[in-house]
């Protein structure tokens, strides 16, 4: 019985070493061996889960959506009204030098987003925000291109919002913004609305009023010390360009949105800070 046993177990341990041995069918060489990123897929496949990059992918197509109605292929115009206590019919000018008061509603202020800061003709404006005071408030219009094509119907769009009797209303503008509009508007050989035009630039009684006084004059710094005015989640301009060559390349609208938010606050800043040159607030 013994010997039957142990003759039995030997057996078992050949068949088992038979099994184990790579001795392949025709059919079992035939077959290929798929690849694992390939087996990976089809389970997301089976299981419907999306890859990483797709799921990113997918999020930025979904995140294209910009504020605004587009009025021509590739313009948008992003209007916006705040209510604000009464103004004056008109302002006293002597923040700025000038004898006679600036009536209200000839103000006009405006802000760009460029393509770049150092100026020159490569640099094209993507964005001009205006403002202007109403019976109801503050009201903003501002015209934004997502293609370069639009360029001339921006032009053409802010040249409309310009009046015959209009006061340009900027910071820094006289250096930075009117000429840079005013080679865009010539290299596109169109009439510069903006030529000849009265302009005040608030960086200069700004500075006169409070240089030493701070770190700098920048109007970031001059809205959280002298106005009260604190930004969230604001965007630099210094990163604008960047959010609208992203979205030019199909990338995600979320920077591009926060470039409009700086722009609309600047054109309220600006108002704000006019106001309180002129002695309408304490500052």
């Amino acid at each position: 019985m013994t010997l039957a046993i142990e003759r039995l177990r030997t057996l078992r341990r050949q068949a088992g070493q038979g099994a184990a041995s790579p001795v392949a069918s025709p059919a079992t060489t035939a077959m290929p061996v798929r690849p694992a990123a390939q087996t990976v897929d089809d389970l997301r496949r089976l299981l419907r889960v999306r890859a990483p990059e797709r799921v990113a992918q997918a999020h930025i197509a979904a995140d294209r959506a910009l504020p605004g109605v587009e009025i021509a292929p590739g313009l948008r115009l992003i209007e916006t009204r705040f209510p604000r206590e009464p103004v004056p019919h008109a302002f006293c000018a002597a923040f700025d030098r000038r004898d006679a008061p600036i009536a209200t509603s000839d103000l006009l202020f405006f802000d760009t987003e460029t393509t770049g800061l150092a100026g020159g003709t490569g640099t094209r404006a993507f964005m001009i925000g205006a403002a202007q005071w109403c019976a109801a408030g503050l009201h903003l219009r501002q015209w934004l291109i997502t293609t370069l094509s639009a360029e001339r119907d921006l032009l053409a769009a802010f040249a409309g919002a310009v009046s015959p009797d209009a006061v340009l209303v900027s910071y820094n503008g006289k250096s930075y913004d009117a000429p840079l509009l005013a080679t865009r508007y010539r290299l596109a050989r169109m009439t510069n609305p903006l030529a000849g035009r009265d302009h005040v630039d608030l960086l200069y009684p700004t500075r006169r009023r409070w240089r030493g006084r701070w770190e700098n004059c920048r109007l970031a710094t001059i809205e959280r010390r002298a106005l009260g005015i604190v930004r969230e989640d604001d965007l630099p301009g210094s990163e604008a360009p960047a959010a609208w060559l992203g979205y030019l390349r199909g990338g995600s609208a979320r920077n591009l949105r926060r470039v409009a938010d700086h722009n609309r606050q600047d054109l309220v800043s600006l108002s704000v800070l006019l106001a309180t040159l002129a002695g309408e607030r304490s500052g």
